[in-house]
């Protein structure tokens, strides 16, 4: 029912906590599905993910940027967002939170998408099991592989 590369992101953004990692799977599927579409609900899940991997890191600046490009794109994308099995308001109120955590310069904290399809979330935990990491943890903000992925370049 959902992309493969879809269950891949979220498993990565709630079991490995690997950003880096988010933003290239869904950018392949983007580029499959919507080339060159920078309003594509694909792009809004690309931007959240980079958006906390600049905050993981006290990139302020990034950090700003992108969450605010990822709250331009939410109002064309509920519907879309909606059918991707994400409670809306809630993803809102996390993007606005997240918005105010920046801000005010506060530590970064793991986020979860507001799940609300029970198959979707089965699914995600599935393949996180099956990577033998945890669906929920936060990251582990000692893991300077993690934190740092994309000047060492560890790509999968």
């Amino acid at each position: 029912m959902y992309p493969y590369p879809y269950i891949e992101f979220l498993a990565h953004f709630h079991g490995t906590r690997d950003y880096f990692e988010c933003h290239e799977v869904l950018e392949d599927h983007w580029k499959e599905v919507a080339p060159g579409q920078r309003n594509s609900v694909w792009v809004l899940l690309i931007q959240l993910a980079v958006t906390l991997y600049h905050h993981r890191r006290g990139n302020w600046k990034g950090a700003e940027i992108l969450i605010n490009k990822t709250i331009e794109k939410l109002p064309a994308n509920r519907e879309h967002l909606s059918s991707l099995g994400i409670n809306v308001n809630d993803f809102q109120e996390l993007l606005l939170l997240e918005k105010d955590t920046i801000e005010k310069r506060n530590t970064y904290q793991s986020l979860s998408i507001p799940i609300y399809d029970p198959a979707l979330k089965e699914e995600v935990v599935s393949l996180c099991n099956k990577w033998e990491v945890s669906y929920g943890l936060p990251s582990d903000l000692n893991d300077e592989r993690l934190i740092h992925r994309h000047q060492r370049k560890f790509r999968t």
